[in-house]
């Protein structure tokens, strides 16, 4: 796409402009990737500006430059009071507003994003849409994967990203919207159709501060000038909280009677789970793959948003039917043994709690061993609970996850304080300490017996270790499977 630099000026309220009207092809914000005619959003950030990368960024053949300060180059300028606010939009108006050619649902939470939006995805399939997935896990295009560095893109990679489904035919988009996201202005310049609230629990307090202040950033996404139309899930106290002040127009999901969309008769079993769920005078039976009630409120969620989005009840139930797993969310891992054996993400307390208890709900008559490990240069508030967390099971693992530059001593200690500060409040969790994280999954399977349950909890999906400055090849799934192997060899 093309437009010219002054419709783009005219988008951003109360920016000026300098220099001769010009036609530009591309927005972006990193001048390493400039291409000649691309407009250069020089955005701050905490330890570069790219105000110093502007001549640079022309070297390489910007056409324009977004700035927050004039720079001395010659070139045509915007000057906008934050470019970070403005470069999404701006990007936008380049690439001809693609998130208005799509339908695009969003999907913001602690916990959740990533199933809910491959479940989206999957009604969106099944209602014969072509789908187009921006998440944690991966990027697709129509079920192809496409290369992704974040959760939530940045804004002009975001909207170029958008562009190409567009130009590669998908028409409806299942996005993961994450908190950092939506304060950093990432996805400004969308126009969401519907935008779907899982819940809120403790994570990423280093960067908000505050739970008040992390519910503001997810709550931002539930605005007018970004979504449309909302789904939230009112069993959540943040959600509850969420609806009543949104200005949104809001469909409720929960088990009160308060709730537009009413789950009831939920079952769940180590074959997935089920509920029925009455909407509008009519009931209809949703039903996943996946294991625990909170997976069965997740595929709720799902379907619900895909209905809004469009998608008519029967294909949007069908299609989150089908979906049977989803990459390191509670995946089993099965190589023959007499024990089940489980790879997630979770990396937050009530993540963890949760894993534990739907695995102990559904395989009931063995022990729960999980291994677990918090993430170094990260929110140190939350590894005391998360040890506490890990307490619930049975024998509790502490090990390493990715500890960057921390001493991955130091980050067990903390989560081995929550383990010991859960064990004098009554829990009896036996506590095995083992830094080296391959060995601590191999000492769980090993001990594990008939009936048992293994969790591999912390890195879900994720295919490196990063230990200091080593960036190695670690996979929680291949780990596992590769030590199963050794115990029914």
């Amino acid at each position: 796409m093309t437009a010219m630099l002054s419709a783009v000026a005219d988008h951003l309220g109360g920016a000026r402009r300098q220099g001769a009207d010009c036609a530009v092809i591309d927005a972006t914000h990193d001048s390493r990737t400039v291409e000649p005619g691309a407009l250069f959003c020089a955005l701050r950030g905490a330890n570069v500006d790219g105000h110093e990368f502007a001549a640079a960024a022309v070297e390489r053949g910007a056409a324009a430059l977004l700035v927050e300060r004039w720079v001395d180059v010659d070139r045509p300028q915007i000057l906008v009071d934050d470019t970070r606010a403005a470069a999404g939009p701006a990007a936008a108006v380049v690439h001809g507003w693609p998130s208005r050619r799509l339908t695009t649902v969003g999907v913001t939470g602690t916990n959740g994003k990533t199933t809910v939006t491959t479940l989206v995805e999957a009604a969106f399939a099944a209602a014969g849409r072509a789908p187009g997935l921006i998440g944690t896990i991966a990027s697709r295009i129509m079920g192809e994967p496409v290369e992704g560095e974040r959760t939530t893109p940045e804004s002009t990679d975001l909207q170029r990203l958008l562009a190409m489904m567009v130009h590669r035919g998908v028409d409806a988009v299942a996005m993961e919207v994450s908190s950092h996201g939506l304060d950093l202005h990432r996805v400004d310049g969308i126009e969401f159709d519907v935008a779907v609230f899982t819940n809120l629990s403790q994570d990423h307090l280093d960067w908000h501060g505050s739970m008040a202040d992390y519910y503001r950033a997810k709550a931002r996404l539930m605005t007018p000038e970004l979504s449309r139309a909302g789904v939230i899930f009112i069993d959540d106290d943040w959600g509850r909280r969420l609806a009543d002040e949104t200005a949104v127009p809001t469909v409720r999901v929960g088990t009160g009677t308060d709730a537009d969309v009413r789950m009831r008769d939920v079952h769940v079993d180590a074959q997935g789970g089920r509920a029925e769920v009455d909407w509008d005078g009519a009931s209809m039976t949703v039903r996943t793959s996946l294991v625990g009630a909170f997976n069965v409120c997740n595929a709720v969620l799902a379907v619900v948003a895909a209905v809004v989005a469009g998608v008519p009840r029967d294909a949007a139930c069908a299609g989150v039917a089908a979906c049977s797993t989803i990459a390191g969310r509670l995946q089993r891992v099965d190589e023959g043994q007499p024990f089940a054996v489980y790879v997630d993400y979770a990396h937050t307390p009530a993540a963890v709690a949760q894993a534990i208890t739907t695995l102990r709900g559904v395989h009931p008559d063995g022990r729960v061993i999980a291994v677990l490990g918090a993430g170094g240069d990260r929110d140190r508030s939350k590894r005391v609970p998360m040890g506490r967390a890990l307490a619930e099971a049975d024998v509790a693992v502490v090990t390493s996850d990715n500890p960057r530059s921390e001493d991955p001593a130091a980050i067990a200690d903390e989560l081995i304080a929550g383990v010991r500060d859960a064990t004098r409040g009554g829990r009896n969790a036996e506590l095995i300490v083992e830094l080296d994280r391959h060995d601590a999954i191999q000492k769980a399977i090993a001990m594990a017996r008939v009936g048992d349950v293994v969790l591999v909890a912390g890195k879900g999906h994720e295919r490196q270790q990063v230990i200091a400055d080593d960036v190695r090849t670690f996979d929680d799934v291949a780990v596992a499977r590769m030590c199963l192997r050794e115990v029914v060899a």
